[in-house]
C-alpha cells in the first residue's frame, strides 16, 4: 500500500522509472510519448546532459544557501541572461519555486508598489474568466475558472473577473477579428470605471490561456488596447506566462508576438524544463526602484527561492533554448504539428477549433461541430480522451469545463522543443486512435 497522498485517491497511477529524450518509460518497460510536456514543463526532453551535468557541478560546489544572507552565481547569472532578453524595461528578477509562488509574488509586489506610492486604496484585480493563475490561495482567487474556485470561494479574495480574448466562442458573426478584440478589451476599462480606478492595482492576464482554454491566444490589437486602458488608469499589467513562457509559443516571452510591454512577468514550467522546481517574478525598473527607494524590503519570500541548484539547471535550460536554435525549432516543429492536427482532425466533426502556437497547441471537442454544442459534462470527454491516449503510450494533457467551468472539452500538446518528425506523426496518430476510441 502506497502512503502518497495522490492528485487523486481512486488511482495508482504507474511508477515512472526513467526518461529519455521525448520518452517516460514505466517500471514494467512500457513507453510514454511525453506529447504534453507533462503540464508544459519538459521543453528539452527527459535526458539532457548538459543541464543535469550543470546541477551536479553546482551540487559538489554548494548546494543551499539562504537568500537572507547569500546570493550565488548561478542566481546572478541567470538573472542576467532573462532581463538581457525580457521585453524592454524588465529589469529585476525575483527567484521562486514555482508557478503559483511567482503568481503570489507578483500580486503580492503590485499591492505593496501602490503603498509604497502612496495609494493604499489600490487593492482590487482584474482577471479573465476560464484563466488559470495557481492553487495557492492568492493565485486562485485571481484566477477564472469556476470549477478550481467553488469549494474554496469563502476563502478568497474578491476578484473581478472579464471575458477571455476567446475568438472561437465570443466573436459575433457580424463582428470582425479587430473589432472583437477591442470590445472585449474594452471590458477593462469599463470594469475599471465600475470598480473606481483609485481602487484597482492590477490587470492579470495568460498572453496564451492554457490549461483552463487550451491554447487560445488573444487576437492582434488585443493586448495593445489592454495596455492603452492600464496606462490610462494608472494600473499594472501582469502578464502569466508559467505555461506559455520561455520559447514555448516561439518567442522566449510569448509577449513579444503580441506587441505589449507588461509591468510584471510570471515564468515557471520550461524556465526549470522539470529537472528542477523553480519560478520568477520579473518587474520593471521602475517598480523596483519604488521599492528601494521608500521602504527597501519587499515584504515577501519563502525559504527555498534562489535556490543555486535549482538556478543552476534553469541558467543551463534558458542557455541551452537560446543557444541551440531551439526557438526556431519550435515555430518549425509547431507549424508541422499544426499542419499534422488539421489534416487529422481539420474535418472531424467533433472537432470544433484547432489551435494555438508553436509547440503550444489545443484541439476542442464539440457535440456538433455547426452550432459548437459541448458534449454533455457526464461523458467526461477529456478526461476519457486521455485515458486511452495514456493506454496507447501518449501524454496529452486534458481539461473539462473549457466555455465556462463546467462545459466543454478540450486536450492540451506542449511536446519538448526537441521532438521530431517522426515523434509528431506518432503523437496525432495515437491521438487519432484516442478520440476514435472515445467519441
Amino acid at each position: 500500500m502506497s502512503h502518497i497522498f495522490g492528485r487523486q485517491t481512486n488511482v495508482t497511477p504507474p511508477f515512472a522509472e526513467k526518461g529519455d529524450g521525448c520518452y517516460i518509460f514505466d517500471k514494467t518497460g512500457k513507453r510514454y510519448l511525453d506529447g504534453s510536456g507533462g503540464a508544459a514543463v519538459s521543453c528539452l526532453g527527459h535526458s539532457d546532459k548538459a543541464v543535469t551535468d550543470a546541477m551536479k557541478t553546482q551540487l559538489d560546489k554548494l548546494a543551499f544557501a539562504h537568500t537572507g544572507f547569500f546570493t550565488s552565481e548561478p542566481a546572478e547569472m541567470l538573472a542576467d541572461l532573462l532581463v538581457a532578453n525580457a521585453p524592454e524595461g524588465i529589469d529585476r528578477v525575483y527567484l521562486v519555486s514555482g508557478g503559483s509562488e511567482a503568481v503570489e509574488a507578483a500580486i503580492k509586489l503590485a499591492r505593496q508598489y501602490f503603498c509604497e506610492i502612496g495609494e493604499p486604496g489600490r487593492n482590487r484585480i482584474i482577471a479573465r474568466k476560464q484563466s488559470y493563475h495557481g492553487n495557492t490561495l492568492g493565485a486562485l482567487a485571481a484566477g477564472g475558472n469556476e470549477w478550481r474556485r467553488a469549494q474554496f470561494a469563502p476563502l478568497l479574495v474578491e476578484t473581478s473577473h472579464i471575458s477571455p480574448c476567446y475568438e472561437y466562442r465570443g466573436r459575433q458573426s457580424d463582428e470582425t477579428v479587430h473589432d472583437y478584440g477591442q470590445r472585449v478589451a474594452n471590458e477593462l476599462e469599463t470594469e475599471i470605471l465600475r470598480l473606481g480606478p483609485e481602487t484597482v492595482m492590477a490587470f492579470i492576464a495568460e498572453p496564451v490561456v492554457g490549461a483552463t482554454l487550451g491554447a487560445v491566444a488573444s487576437v492582434d490589437g488585443y493586448f495593445p488596447r489592454v495596455r492603452e486602458i492600464c496606462d490610462r488608469y494608472g494600473i499594472l499589467l501582469i502578464l502569466d506566462e508559467v505555461m506559455c513562457g520561455m520559447g514555448r509559443t516561439g518567442s522566449l516571452f510569448a509577449c513579444e508576438q503580441d506587441d505589449v510591454k507588461p509591468d510584471i512577468i510570471t515564468i515557471a514550467k520550461g524556465l526549470g524544463a522539470g529537472y528542477q522546481p523553480v519560478g520568477a517574478m520579473l518587474c520593471t525598473a521602475a517598480i523596483y526602484d519604488t521599492i528601494a527607494g521608500g521602504s527597501g524590503f519587499f515584504q515577501h519570500g519563502h525559504t527555498y527561492m534562489g535556490h543555486p541548484v535549482a538556478t543552476a539547471a534553469s541558467l543551463a535550460v534558458v542557455t541551452a533554448i537560446l543557444e541551440r536554435g531551439l526557438i526556431a525549432k519550435v515555430k518549425e516543429q509547431g507549424e508541422k504539428l499544426d499542419r499534422a492536427l488539421n489534416a487529422a482532425f481539420g474535418q472531424h466533426p467533433h472537432v470544433g477549433d484547432i489551435r494555438g502556437r508553436g509547440l503550444f497547441r489545443g484541439i476542442e471537442f464539440v457535440a456538433d461541430r455547426s452550432s459548437k454544442a459541448p458534449f454533455d459534462p457526464g461523458r467526461k470527454i477529456a478526461a476519457a480522451v486521455k485515458k486511452s491516449a495514456f493506454e496507447a503510450g501518449l501524454i496529452c494533457y486534458p481539461m473539462s469545463g473549457t466555455i465556462d467551468g463546467l462545459r466543454g472539452d478540450h486536450v492540451l500538446l506542449a511536446p519538448p522543443f526537441i521532438i521530431e518528425d517522426a515523434q509528431i506523426s506518432e503523437l496525432v496518430e495515437k491521438l487519432c486512435h484516442a478520440v476514435e476510441n472515445v467519441i
